[in-house]
């Protein structure tokens, strides 16, 4: 999915701060060992909401034992799983879970006591219930799972060696009672946008837990005031982010490549690594298409400095992914700064314009779209004398195609590489929730985003608030 300014979604009322970006690479999860003794092993709640990152994979989201057999995650083919009591109860949905660019707000609600079979086990999406399954094996009456009971490990973002990737935020376990989704989201009554609640006030239960992963220093504190604290593995203050289900940020899209030879994605869909084969690669493009207004990113680099590496923007990134080309070419609305001359691109055309880069350094994207204007900075200084601020005058200002005329009928911001060969290029992406530590810390007009420098006077970081005032 692409989501362009039009249908970005209006501010909520109740923010939610922080995810937390998982990592599959790194094998990221966090922890819990229950030594008291649970409110119910029959009865019980789980709610999260989540942005997924890589597809096709199987991958767990809640593990409830040491030996695997509960758990909540899923499977390659994107269908949510659930199940506990060594398979007793399996519950799977037709849903596929497909969109990296959306969060998703999933409830699982327990309750083994219940007459009714299919009252046992209930699945709701963004405030409505699964009704259509692909598997409905409901536990027998007074089943026990073993979901935050005495003595079992509980894992957020794994089950087994099958780790999660993407982002959670707003995870919630309730011990004790089985809940409907209005307990932790509401509609819009604007919008008609499923959106969170504010859910501490809920009665957690001895052993539920709220993680809001709020505190950088301790990401797997539990804010219930049960002190269920996770342990943290492989998660560090850099894996918070501010991408959140109340703010969601632009991230690269990994539904929009090439069928072959495609480019590679981590850390949260942020970093893109191009593929080694062929002469010209695509790099992928953002989620988040603009056609109006004025935005700001940043984006550090890994690259060789004597061949060609190209980031900037571009109106057709589909034609480009689909023949897997670098972003100077054959296009007529693509716009890049490269690595290896500090030339510009418009279109294919190269011409003069800047300083050369190389690994480390981080490149800015000013784009003005009320001027059709672009500018590109290298670690803070706009090249060729550019002023982002200027109103579109100045030799370092690039003229770009209108939207209108743009085959997308919309800008991403997008990379690519023409070097051959087996050398790739790699950018780690910051939309405003970067993928590596900053050190300065920067923010847009709007206090929003976390960016190395100073954000031009009038520009934005590319999330949905930003697109609901100025997209």
């Amino acid at each position: 999915m692409i989501i362009l300014g039009t249908n970005s979604i209006k501010d909520t009322g109740y923010d939610v701060d922080n995810s937390l970006r998982f990592n599959d690479g790194s094998s990221d999860d966090l922890q819990k060992t229950y030594s008291s003794a649970e409110t119910s092993n029959k009865i019980a709640t789980v709610s999260f909401w989540i942005k997924r990152c890589l597809l096709a994979t199987e991958m767990g989201i809640l593990k409830g034992d040491n030996s695997g057999s509960d758990f909540i995650r899923f499977e390659p083919n994107d269908q949510l799983r659930i199940r506990f009591s060594g398979g007793s109860a399996d519950i799977q949905t037709n849903r596929v879970f497909r969109d990296v660019s959306a969060w998703y707000h999933i409830v699982v609600a327990f309750d083994s006591t219940q007459g009714t079979s299919s009252n046992r086990i209930k699945v709701y999406v963004n405030g409505v219930q699964e009704t259509s399954l692909a598997t409905s094996s409901y536990p027998s009456q007074n089943t026990t799972f073993k979901f935050s009971t005495n003595s079992a490990t509980n894992t957020v973002g794994a089950d087994g060696s099958q780790y999660y990737d993407g982002y959670i935020s707003e995870f919630v376990w309730i011990d004790g009672q089985q809940l409907a989704p209005d307990q932790f989201g509401e509609f819009d009554e604007d919008s008609g946008i499923w959106k969170p609640i504010d859910v501490s006030g809920l009665t957690f239960g001895t052993n539920g837990f709220y993680l809001d992963f709020e505190n950088s220093g301790a990401l797997g504190a539990d804010v219930s005031g049960n002190s269920n604290n996770f342990t943290v593995n492989n998660l560090t203050s850099v894996d918070q982010s501010t991408d959140t289900c109340t703010n969601n940020f632009a991230t690269m899209n990994p539904l929009n490549v090439p069928a072959s030879n495609q480019p590679t994605f981590s850390e949260g869909n942020l970093k893109s690594v191009t593929s080694s084969v062929g002469s010209a690669r695509f790099g992928g493009s953002s989620t988040i298409g603009v056609t109006q207004g004025k935005w700001y990113i940043e984006a550090k680099a890994t690259v060789d400095s004597t061949v060609r590496n190209t980031i900037g923007v571009c109106g057709e990134v589909s034609h480009l992914a689909l023949n897997n080309e670098d972003i100077h070419e054959n296009s007529n609305s693509s716009f890049g700064y490269d690595a290896s001359s500090g030339d510009k691109f418009v279109n294919s055309t190269q011409s003069s314009y800047g300083n050369s880069y190389t690994t480390g350094d981080i490149i800015g994207i000013a784009l003005d779209l009320d001027n059709n204007k672009l500018y590109f900075s290298k670690n803070g200084t706009f090249q060729n004398s550019g002023d982002p601020t200027s109103g579109a005058t100045g030799t370092g200002a690039i003229s770009i195609t209108a939207v209108s005329s743009t085959t997308d009928g919309a800008y991403f911001f997008a990379q690519g590489d023409n070097t051959g060969g087996s050398f790739v290029s790699t950018f780690e992406f910051n939309f405003g929730s970067p993928p590596y530590a900053i050190s300065s810390g920067n923010t847009d007009g709007n206090s929003y985003g976390n960016f190395e420098y100073a954000v031009p006077s009038g520009y934005y970081a590319l999330n949905t608030k930003n697109l609901a005032e100025y997209g």
